[in-house]
């Protein structure tokens, strides 16, 4: 591991907790630099350190400044792991937050919903849902309020076939860690508490985009 990451400084807080509430565009163009410098800049040296303890994390993205407020107030990053099938890290004022899952179910939903009615497949996927609730993990996503048609309302799985999306996410904390290099191996071991779902994801919820 090449080491970039040192933790966020205390400063990193103190920009954050100017940019509470609804300041104005002029106002947060002020603290441009400084956010960039002591809130941006170490999320990229994690995620330089966490693709370097693994490459299957390379092909990672930090956001930059937008227009909304809402990414100046947290730091949010994605690894990208198939097309659809993504990890994120946040980092607020409470501190760092991971997640993952399949975001944009489009034409992989019907894969994704023969996945979850087979019986070995989404019996699996079971399993891991199962595996990360007991670690502390909320599973999510955009739910809707009816089986989809085609797949009977009491099906075992009618939970998970209501998924549009599918997530799952913890916080980490905002402890001492996170202003040293232990940061990178607590977002490690969280990406490997995703790795099944990740894993099962990409392989029952990816359709190549050649296929119509």
């Amino acid at each position: 591991m090449s080491g970039r990451f040192n933790g966020w400084p205390e400063q990193a807080f103190d920009v954050l907790l100017k940019l509470e509430g609804d300041p104005p565009a002029a106002f947060r163009e002020t603290l441009r630099k400084e956010r960039e410098q002591l809130v941006r800049q170490p999320m990229i040296a994690l995620l330089q350190d966490v693709a370097d303890a693994d490459p299957t994390y390379d092909d990672f993205s930090v956001w930059g400044f937008r227009i909304m407020l809402w990414p100046w107030q947290r730091q949010a990053a994605r690894v990208l792991i198939e097309r659809g099938v993504e990890l994120g890290v946040i980092f607020d004022l409470d501190g760092l937050h991971v997640h993952g899952g399949g975001w944009y179910f489009g034409p992989e939903r019907e894969a994704f919903r023969a996945a979850v009615a087979d019986d070995t497949s989404g019996s699996a996927l079971v399993t891991i849902v199962e595996a990360l609730r007991t670690r502390g993990y909320d599973i999510t996503g955009d739910v809707m309020k009816r089986v989809p048609r085609g797949y009977p309302a009491d099906h075992p799985r009618a939970d998970l076939l209501r998924h549009r999306t599918l997530s799952a996410g913890r916080p980490l904390g905002c402890d001492g860690w996170l202003h040293t290099p232990e940061a990178v191996d607590r977002v490690l071991a969280a990406f490997e508490d995703l790795r099944p779902l990740m894993s099962w994801l990409a392989d029952h919820a990816v359709v190549d985009a050649e296929v119509t």
